[in-house]
């Protein structure tokens, strides 16, 4: 089993954000990440999706879009795609129509902040997502790092503030949007969830203050998705991307806030009738299902089942836990951070059915 780092979620000069494809690239490469998925808004940009080196590193660089219905006040329901690989932007009125155009195109596809929050202090609203009816995603965006440093803008000395330390911002995912993903599970709904960082680089102002806001590289060594492949990367843009966006399909993956502690490394399985299972797979109880946990280090946790803590750690690095009924099983890991208890790792869940 082969672990990348992939941070995905984010903008260059071709919509609303201020730097490169190729600046995205080289901040990747100096910070370790090994998968980059730039979502411009409505526009598919051909072309720079490939492989790129410097000094005996590499990042393979993808390209998505970030889809939005431009017409509707305010604005809602944006949609992440990737791996469609043309352009759907005109399918954006209608969120089911659009989402039914990803799975013809033979792309994946999560709902972007679907509990952003408003923020009045520089008139920004909340771009949240509202049509719960959909069926066919991919996934949600559990965690999404602009938004949260928006919902922390109370006034304006709170974004000079929060601008000089950025590493301030990770606390976790909305309680909101993680109750949903809970509720939508519950239901029998496969939802994969990824983290993103939403990342434009955008030049902040005040006085005679100027700083970038959010670097792309901020944003690398924070809030990733965590992938697990079952070959290692060859090297080979094309067939690379094919296995990154089949295991974010089938929710190999995990979200880590790589500023407490690395989060590489961490593992959460379950061992069945049939063998070895992972994040994103289904297994039939039967006789009895055993689920492990492996952290890089120790730390607070909580093993939840159907939305609600069924087991709890503290201080721990490997747990073992015997199930003799059914659910849909997840793990939060949580660790002290700058003063402050701190999102570290949020797994994708086990499906264990009766």
């Amino acid at each position: 089993m082969e672990e990348i780092t992939v941070n995905l979620h984010m903008h260059t000069r071709y919509s609303d954000g201020h730097g490169s494809h190729r600046d995205i690239a080289h901040a990747a490469m100096r910070c370790g990440v090994d998968v980059v998925i730039v979502t411009d808004h409505n526009i598919w940009v051909d072309g720079p999706e490939r492989y790129f080196n410097e000094e005996g590193k590499r990042v393979l660089l993808l390209v998505g879009e970030e889809i939005h219905d431009q017409a509707r006040i305010p604005q809602k329901n944006h949609l992440l795609v990737f791996g469609a690989y043309q352009e759907l932007a005109e399918l954006a009125d209608d969120p089911q129509q659009l989402i039914d155009g990803v799975r013809a195109a033979g792309g994946i596809c999560f709902l972007a902040h679907p509990f952003d929050t408003e923020n009045k202090t520089f008139r920004e609203t909340a771009i949240t997502w509202e049509d719960w009816n959909v069926e066919g995603y991919t996934g949600v965006e559990l965690w999404n790092g602009l938004s949260e440093f928006k919902s922390l803008l109370k006034s304006r000395m709170h974004a000079v503030w929060y601008a000089l330390n950025p590493y301030r911002v990770p606390h976790g995912p909305p309680k909101e949007m993680l109750a949903m993903w809970d509720q939508l599970l519950r239901a029998g709904k496969r939802v994969v969830a990824v983290g993103g960082s939403d990342a434009h680089n955008l030049p902040g102002r005040m006085g005679p203050l100027r700083r970038d806001i959010f670097p792309y590289a901020t944003h690398f060594r924070s809030i990733n998705t965590h992938v697990l492949l079952p070959e290692t990367l060859t090297g080979e843009a094309e067939s690379d991307a094919k296995q990154v966006l089949t295991a974010l399909r089938r929710g190999h993956c995990f979200i880590g806030n790589d500023l407490p502690a690395p989060t590489r490394g961490f593992r959460f399985y379950g061992q069945g009738g049939k063998g070895q299972i992972q994040m994103g797979d289904e297994v039939q109880l039967g006789s009895g299902v055993t689920l492990q946990v492996r952290l890089p280090e120790r730390a607070e946790c909580v093993l939840l089942r159907d939305g609600t803590p069924f087991k709890t750690w503290d201080d721990r690095e490997a747990l073992v836990v015997h199930l003799t009924e059914p659910g849909v099983f997840r793990l939060e890991a949580h660790k002290e951070f700058l003063g402050k208890r701190r999102g570290w790792i949020f797994s994708n869940p086990i499906y264990v059915r009766p």
